[in-house]
């Protein structure tokens, strides 16, 4: 890609040099290989959840085991909804000239999978830890679990954006060295 003058590069990296079409079907291309890595695990846990009632011991839960796994099952179960949801949003656009709707609408649907995915995966945890050591400590270790996904999947990936921003003072890194 030559330094074409008639080439334009709205809302992208100029460095890059790409047109909106290309920078649309790199977003797209992006988007689909973070969902493939996602789609498993929450295919897993929803199946994994969907054959639990089926197990002998599941009649021995109690009335609060029962209402967090029916929630673990809904979550997972909207998380995969979520998460799937692009494919079915690119059939339907499917020659339509629309890359633009399906990338911003598909990051929508990834951002909300990610949220339900981890909201699931800690409820999940209290109730793995209620059954196995106890309610208090599994509320603790639930609560944990929730912060760490928050921290991960949220607080640093913020904190990044910020220090990346090309109109903020580098962020000096604790051997010396600028972020950028």
């Amino acid at each position: 890609m030559g330094g074409d003058p008639g080439r334009k590069y709205p809302g992208g990296d100029p460095s890059r040099r790409e047109t909106e079409t290309e920078r649309m079907d790199r977003n797209w291309n992006e988007l689909l290989q973070e969902l493939r890595v996602t789609q498993t695990g929450v295919q897993i846990l929803t199946g994994f959840l969907l054959t639990l009632p089926f197990q002998q011991r599941f009649t021995e839960l109690d009335r609060f085991q029962v209402a967090v796994f029916c929630v673990a099952v809904l979550l997972s179960a909207t998380a995969t909804a979520l998460i799937v949801a692009p494919v079915s949003y690119h059939r339907l656009l499917f020659r339509q000239r629309r890359k633009a709707l399906l990338v911003s609408a598909s990051d929508r649907f990834a951002r909300a999978g990610l949220l339900f995915l981890a909201l699931a995966v800690s409820v999940v945890v209290l109730l793995v830890f209620d059954v196995v050591l106890s309610r208090r400590a599994a509320v603790a270790i639930a609560t944990g679990v929730l912060l760490v996904f928050a921290m991960l999947w949220l607080v640093l990936p913020l904190m990044g954006r910020r220090a990346s921003r090309p109109d903020q003072p580098q962020a000096e890194l604790p051997n010396g060295a600028t972020s950028r």
